[in-house]
């Protein structure tokens, strides 16, 4: 039955060994077993150091032959061979391996398929796994794979990457391989049924699985286009985003389409081999995001990659993308093309604004005191306005204040946002602060220098819930 499935020739010691089912530890045989199918060599590649990470990412479940090659070529550093291990939820065929074990640069290919959360935890599972320098998920249920979530094997995957092999996966198995993944543990959820309820019961997320390097606050998705699938990972990344599923308030969806395949290096560059791919980009709080309502989300950020193109994770772009926006459930049109911005330059704050001004509007990035937008050189009264483009954003505005000076900061917040406002010493200090609760509610707060001389002293306009493009209107007075 095995020869019939791989017709490769194969030494008798292998041909022997290359089906064995195996008994969960502590699980007797009459319960769920693991099948495990080994292709190639019956022995693993002795070799101390090797050459990655790196990654595949494919929008469905097959091997794609050119992103597998450059995983198995940057492992092994163009020299010597490696060892793959399949881990499936299910089925008892080897597609992957059979496609897989006769590629340049391939000693074995072993196929690993579990049936029950506790295989995670199987002895010769784990065994193959560490041996391994790839491991690829393959399609199936990412239900059944978020299930091994604490289990041995977790770790097992992860020190593959610690020592420089790789991992990848295709449709479930793509999406398994995100920060955050989209488990479909209840129901599978449509553009359609995401977007009119971005918290209906078939959206579920497991997150706290993997974390590769230079891929963090990421949600996977596959099958993109051919299934219509963008209007849900539009969901899925402002899920993300009011959930607090990610560090600083961003997240990014990456949908893959059927047939492409993503190769990203150790560098976290993303080369793309096959029709499409898009990243998704959420950088504010959804203006509507609750149960039972119709998403809003305004200006996601799209990046279209086809054949050949590339995405660069550890430096993540800052143009080249096109907007999109969903408005009460219903989004944009043409969602999977646009005309990008192009402009990628990064506005510089000035270091002395025009003096003798008494307005000035806020110049990002100002997010830290070392970055703040220095207002010293301006007419007082000043007037300082700046938005609150996300829910963990901060502005920063420098200024001087003599010895008997009162300085006094007052703020009007719009309703789209609650923000507060801190006034501090040259060295970060908060002097006074004020903090009054409620969207749309205004700030004030007020210090006087008593020491001798004159010093920097920064204005922190800080958001504390909400976000959104509508002005903060700070009057800055000096007595």
């Amino acid at each position: 039955m095995f020869l019939s499935r791989n017709p490769r020739r194969l030494s008798l010691v292998a041909a022997a060994a290359a089906l064995i089912t195996v008994a969960p530890v502590g699980v007797t045989a009459a319960q769920a077993q693991v099948t495990r199918n080994r292709q190639g060599s019956s022995a693993d590649v002795s070799r101390t150091a090797w050459s990655g990470p790196a990654y595949t990412m494919n929008g469905s479940g097959g091997i794609i032959t050119a992103t597998m090659n450059q995983a198995i070529n940057a492992i092994r550093g163009g020299t010597g061979s490696i060892d793959v291990v399949v881990i499936a939820g299910s089925g008892t065929t080897t597609p992957e391996c059979d496609v897989i074990t006769p590629l340049t640069g391939v000693n074995s290919c072993t196929t690993l398929t579990l049936t029950a959360a506790r295989d995670g935890d199987n002895a010769q599972v784990n065994t193959d796994v560490r041996n391994a320098e790839f491991v690829y998920f393959a399609g199936g249920d990412q239900c059944r794979y978020v299930a091994w979530k604490g289990t041995a094997l977790e770790a097992s995957v992860e020190s593959v990457v610690a020592k420089g092999g790789g991992v990848g996966g295709g449709s479930a198995g793509h999406h398994v391989n995100s920060d955050i993944v989209y488990d479909a543990c209840t129901a599978s959820t449509t553009s359609a049924i995401a977007l009119d309820d971005p918290y209906d019961r078939s959206l579920t997320f497991t997150t706290g699985m993997f974390r590769w390097p230079n891929y963090a606050n990421t949600v996977n998705d596959s099958h993109f286009v051919t299934r219509d699938r963008m209007g849900r990972l539009m969901a899925f990344v402002a899920r993300a985003v009011k959930d607090g599923r990610t560090s600083g308030g961003k997240a990014w969806g990456v949908g893959v389409e059927e047939g492409a395949s993503l190769f990203i290096d150790k560098f976290g560059l993303a080369t793309l081999s096959g029709p499409s791919a898009y990243v998704v980009l959420g950088d504010h709080q959804p203006e509507a995001a609750v149960s039972g309502e119709p998403l809003t989300y305004s200006n996601f950020k799209i990046w279209k990659l086809t054949s050949g193109q590339t995405y660069d994770f550890a430096n993540r772009p800052t143009c080249g993308y096109y907007l999109k926006s969903v408005n009460a459930g219903v989004p944009s049109s043409s969602l999977y093309s646009g005309t990008p911005v192009t402009d990628c330059s990064t506005p510089t704050p000035p270091t002395t604004p025009p003096s003798g001004g008494n307005s000035f509007t806020e110049v990002e990035p100002n997010d830290t005191r070392t970055a703040a937008n220095d207002v010293s050189g301006n007419t007082y009264p000043l007037t300082v306005t700046g938005d609150m483009k996300s829910s963990s954003d901060r502005d920063y505005f420098a200024l001087t204040v003599a010895s008997g000076q009162k300085l006094t900061a007052s703020c009007a917040v719009p309703t789209a946002y609650d923000a507060d406002i801190y006034l501090l010493d040259s060295g970060g200090s908060t002097v006074t602060r004020s903090v009054n609760d409620g969207a749309g509610t205004d700030e004030s707060a007020s210090l006087t220098r008593s020491a001798s001389g004159t010093a920097t002293y920064y204005l922190d306009v800080e958001a504390y819930s909400g976000s959104g493009t509508a002005d903060y209107t700070c009057t800055l007075t000096k007595a």
